[in-house]
C-alpha cells in the first residue's frame, strides 16, 4: 500500500527514527502507526525520545583486553537502575558488546555505536535492549589503548563494575611482556589506580589553576597561623610537593607498600626484569 508523507512524518515525530526507516516500518505494518512504532523499537531504530531524558545514573564499567595484551578498551555502559546493572544476563550481554567493539578497532562512542553486532549494529542492540528491559541503555564513555611499540595493556574492574581501569605500560624488551612478574606489576598498578584515584599521570597533567588555588589556600592558612613571611614560601614548597604526592600517579605511595612510590616501584621492577618500564597512559572510569 502507498504510505503517505504525513504518516511518515507522524511516525518520525513519535520515534525520532530516520525517514526511510519509518517508511519501511509503515510498509511492513500496512500503515499501522502503533505497530510501526513498536517495530522500530524492536529493531533499535527508535530513538526513545519519550524516555531519552531519563537519568541513566546506574550501570557498569566493563573492559575487554586482547589476549596478546597489545590493545584494550574500557567503557561505561549506563542504565537506569541498579537492579539491571547487577543482572548476570545484562553483564554477559555487555561483555559481548565490548568484545565486538574491541575487535572492530572502534575508539570513540560514536564509532562504537556503528559497529556490527548481531543482525544490526551496537546502536540497534541498545535499542532492542531498551525494548526488552524498559530502561534506557547507553554507552557514555569509551577509551581504547593500542600499544605502538613494546609494552602491554592491562585492565582491572573493581566493586562489581562500579570502577574500572585501563593501563598501558611500555618496556624496551619485547620478552618482558611475556614475564609473569611484569603481568603482576601491571595488575598491581591498575588496582592502585582504582583505589587511589590519581588526578594525573605527571605534574604536567594537574591543572595550573588547581595548583594556584591550593597554594593560595595554604598561604592564607599559614598567615592566619602567624608564620613569618620570610619562611612562608619555603613551607609552601613542601606543602605543594605533598599535594602532588597525593594527586600524581607516579608520586603516589603504592597502596600495597606505602614506603614505595609508583615511580620507585616501576624502577625496582624494571631493575629486576633488566628493563626500563614507563607508564604511558591510564584511564579510570567510575559509575
Amino acid at each position: 500500500m502507498a504510505i503517505s508523507a504525513s504518516a511518515v512524518s507522524e511516525l518520525r515525530k513519535q520515534t525520532s527514527a530516520g525517514m526511510m526507516a519509518c517508511k519501511k516500518a509503515l510498509t511492513e505494518t500496512n500503515g499501522d502507526l502503533e505497530a510501526a512504532a513498536k517495530l522500530l523499537r524492536e529493531k533499535g531504530e527508535a530513538k526513545r525520545s519519550d524516555r531519552a531524558d531519563r537519568e541513566t545514573t546506574e550501570g557498569i564499567v566493563a573492559t575487554h583486553v586482547a589476549s596478546c595484551g597489545q590493545s584494550g578498551i574500557l567503557a561505561v555502559v549506563n542504565c537506569e537502575t541498579d537492579f539491571v546493572s547487577k543482572n548476570d544476563a545484562f553483564q554477559a550481554w555487555v561483555a559481548e558488546i565490548l568484545e565486538a567493539i574491541a575487535n572492530s578497532g572502534a575508539a570513540t562512542t560514536e564509532e562504537a555505536l556503528a559497529v556490527s553486532f548481531g543482525e544490526g549494529t551496537v546502536e540497534n542492540a541498545l535499542g532492542a535492549k531498551f525494548s526488552e528491559l524498559g530502561e534506557v541503555i547507553k554507552i557514555s564513555r569509551l577509551a581504547r589503548f593500542d600499544v605502538a611499540d613494546s609494552g602491554s595493556v592491562s585492565s582491572y574492574i573493581h566493586m562489581g563494575g562500579k570502577v574500572g581501569v585501563l593501563l598501558e605500560v611500555a618496556c624496551e624488551n619485547t620478552s618482558t611482556t611475556e614475564n609473569d612478574d611484569f603481568a603482576t606489576l601491571l595488575r598491581d598498578i591498575t588496582l592502585h589506580i582504582a583505589a587511589a584515584s590519581p588526578a594525573g599521570l605527571s605534574r604536567d597533567d594537574i591543572d595550573g589553576s588547581v595548583v594556584e588555588e591550593e597554594n593560595e589556600i595554604n598561604r592564607k592558612q599559614l598567615i592566619a597561623d602567624g608564620k613569618p613571611e620570610a619562611i612562608i614560601d619555603k613551607i609552601l614548597i613542601g606543602k605543594i610537593n605533598k599535594f602532588y604526592s597525593e594527586q600524581v600517579l607516579t608520586e603516589q605511595a603504592f597502596v600495597k607498600d606505602p614506603d614505595l612510590s609508583i615511580a620507585k616501584l616501576l624502577a625496582a621492577k624494571g631493575k629486576d626484569l633488566g628493563d626500563t618500564l614507563t607508564i604511558k597512559r591510564y584511564e579510570r572510569f567510575g559509575i
